[in-house]
């Protein structure tokens, strides 16, 4: 369990040269407040800095330098793992990234990435997405759980279930193969040579037996024939050379300007839908109302009729942009097709050279083993039993070849096993399957408790259905923003109870920003007062919120932070 003690910095956004602290450990439960710009929300900024090197917010690492006086940002937080005492320091002009167990820094021979790895996978076991979605649920830039996309969830579950290691296996494995795969192109090179070379050695045998100007014309021909084919080829190989040369660049270009357009066409044709639908949203409520639900004044018909033909004259003319789009896009379509089959042509001709080098090698080979032997013949060298001697010793390393080939296809398919199991659909959703419902559990009761009496269902694609009782299946877009919080507060406990479960990611940090201050109402406010209340034990809370004179008295402990000569601090 990572249980987080102190936070400071300085310089840091709006903060100013003297430290700034948070204890988080004096109380259960603390309610931070102050006016806008006032620098609230610079605590979550500053912690996700110091464990990740990026704000929790979307701001830029050089923007998160104090502005004023530009140099001297230092983030610090202290915390425990597993009975250990760890440190970590980071700070923009001059850069610096420390991790400290204890009194002890830790080696900085690696890369600042690899350095950033150990933190995460070795220290405190969490990555960003992860780590925000079990800590922190706010109303910044962050993107909560039902938010993220598919492949972005399973990240979460796995960290949170501790079953990453088993995609790092499967990296570690895909690596193997591939040295594998290496391993017995190889040995084919190796058993091809082998096999050539006891071809001709038996073919050099059997010359022997029988030496005579016949089979010396013989190999003076099989040389020719060799050479001449060596020859053809080699020609084959400049003209291929050459056009690969002339063409594949372009093509390339080609085909990455036309994917690029292609890209840009799709992002004007969603630009322009997103319009007509505004306007047809537009249209509608003109033709729906005639009180301004705002200012309560009435809405003329002039002006009524005067929006709805100004909105169907533009939902025109962008229909008509749209159709153009479409038709730009049939034809780009086609140049991609046509370079697409450029780019394949090119291919096969840099297919076809390999292939003629290969067979260049094994022809010039085949042709140096000749001039041997025809030397040998003219000269009168070789022995009989010299050329069975060094038959009997490739034949032997045939043997030993093809031992080594058995071993490495037994390896191969051993590694095939493994693979299929560390997939996706492997070990991996056995365990999910098994905390699926788990899961949908926790989810549910802490609904009912938010007074959200809908049924939330996460499948193993940890894809949603939610159902009510008076609609069928729903998702999570299908809700106001206020059922979306509630959402968002079921799972955000929900992985905070399972990471307490799995003992790997639970930590005793929890921090809501503005969320008492969105779209949460009264007795919404009264029910998630009553899960923090639940949390006490083992959770220290920090709640920001702008709304002080409601939650006053609700929290151990009240923090406010002021603004004194633009820099942002704590009130005394």
């Amino acid at each position: 369990m990572i249980v987080f003690k102190k936070l400071r910095w300085k310089n840091f956004l709006s903060t100013g040269n003297s430290f700034t602290e948070v204890d988080f450990t004096t109380t259960k439960t603390t309610l931070i407040v102050g006016q806008n710009g006032a620098g609230k929300s610079t605590m979550l900024d500053a912690l996700s800095f110091a464990l990740f090197g990026k704000g929790h917010r979307n701001i830029s690492k050089p923007q998160l330098i104090n502005s004023v006086n530009n140099k001297h940002c230092v983030v610090e937080v202290e915390f425990d793992v597993a009975g250990s005492a760890w440190k970590v320091v980071r700070g923009i002009k001059p850069n610096l990234f420390e991790i400290w167990k204890g009194d002890v820094m830790i080696n900085q021979n690696s890369h600042a990435k690899e350095y950033q790895r150990i933190l995460e996978q070795n220290i405190i076991k969490l990555n960003h997405k992860s780590f925000h979605q079990i800590v922190v649920l706010g109303s910044s830039s962050f993107i909560p759980f039902m938010q993220l996309a598919s492949s972005h969830r399973r990240e979460v579950i796995e960290d949170l279930l501790d079953i990453n290691v088993f995609s790092k296996m499967n990296v570690i494995l895909k690596e193997k193969n591939s040295a594998l795969k290496e391993q017995m192109r190889e040995n084919q090179h190796q058993m091809d040579l082998v096999n050539n070379n006891i071809e001709t050695h038996k073919k050099h045998i059997k010359d022997l037996k029988a030496i005579n100007n016949d089979r010396t014309t013989q190999i003076q021909d099989e040389i020719s024939s060799l050479e001449s084919e060596i020859e053809t080829l080699t020609s084959e190989n400049v003209t291929l050379g050459q056009y690969i040369e002339e063409h594949q660049e372009s093509v390339l270009a080609t085909l990455e300007r036309l994917r690029k357009a292609e890209t840009a066409g799709k992002e004007k044709k969603h630009e322009l839908q997103a319009e007509i639908r505004n306007m047809v949203k537009e249209t509608k409520f003109f033709e729906e109302n005639t009180t301004c639900p705002t200012c309560s004044q009435d809405i003329s018909d002039d002006l009524r009729d005067q929006k709805r033909k100004a909105a169907t004259e533009k939902a025109k003319t962008m229909h008509g942009n749209l159709e153009t789009l479409s038709k730009g896009s049939a034809a780009l379509e086609s140049d991609i097709n046509l370079a697409i089959e450029a780019q394949e042509t090119i291919k096969n001709k840099q297919h076809q050279l390999l292939t003629n080098n290969t067979t260049i090698q094994r022809l010039q080979g085949q042709a140096n083993t000749k001039k041997n032997d025809l030397t040998s013949l003219q000269v009168g060298h070789g022995s009989y039993q010299e050329a069975e001697e060094k038959l009997r010793s490739y034949i032997s390393t045939k043997n030993d070849l093809t031992e080594r080939r058995l071993d490495l296809s037994d390896q191969r398919a051993y590694n095939d096993v493994i693979g299929e199991m560390l997939k996706d659909t492997g070990i991996k959703t056995k365990i999910v399957k098994q905390y699926i419902p788990v899961i949908n559990k926790f989810v549910n009761q802490y609904l009912q408790i938010l007074d959200f009496f809908v049924h939330f269902d996460l499948d193993e694609s940890f894809q949603e259905t939610i159902r009510s009782r008076h609609r069928d299946a729903f998702t999570y877009d299908s809700f106001s923003e206020g059922e979306k919080q509630r959402i968002d507060l079921a799972l955000l406990f929900t992985w905070r109870l399972v990471a307490k479960m799995k003992n790997s990611v639970a930590t005793n940090l929890l921090i809501l920003d503005e969320t008492f201050d969105s779209s949460l109402d009264h007795d919404g406010v009264e029910n998630l007062l009553k899960i923090l209340e639940s949390c006490k034990d083992d959770t220290n809370v920090f709640v920001i919120s702008h709304k002080g004179d409601i939650l006053d008295g609700k929290f151990d402990r009240k923090l406010e932070f002021v603004k004194e000569k633009n820099f942002s601090k704590i009130a005394a």
